[in-house]
């Protein structure tokens, strides 16, 4: 039987060892450290919301065959896990990258920022 971690359980070790030398080296900057976090990830969330207002009718889940939502949660490796409308596969991959690049240009906005 094989272990399966968390996703992102690694990086999530990485930055605890991280934040804990932090916590030696200079414990001044912790409160620094968090003010950048939470503006980062609220640039996040609000590059999420631009993309629904700017776009509301191009939404990426508009493209797949059936509502997310209600799957059955079996996941067979020889077949996708959520399958696209025949014919808008490309369209569907562009609006994934469109709200990506939306997210990514607020968060780095945010960032170059701080």
């Amino acid at each position: 039987m094989r272990l399966h971690l968390p996703r992102l359980a690694m990086c999530s070790v990485a930055a605890a060892l991280l934040v804990a030398a932090l916590a030696l080296i200079s414990p001044a900057q912790l409160p620094v450290m968090l003010y950048k976090l939470s503006l980062v990830l609220l640039a996040g969330y609000v590059g999420y919301w631009l993309d629904r207002w700017i776009f509301p009718y191009a939404r990426p889940d508009g493209y797949l065959a059936s509502e997310w939502r209600e799957h059955d949660g079996d996941y067979p490796d020889d077949e996708a896990d959520y399958t696209v409308v025949p014919g808008y596969e490309h369209i569907y991959a562009a609006a994934l990258l469109r709200r990506a690049l939306v997210v990514l240009g607020v968060m780095l906005a945010v960032g170059l920022g701080l």
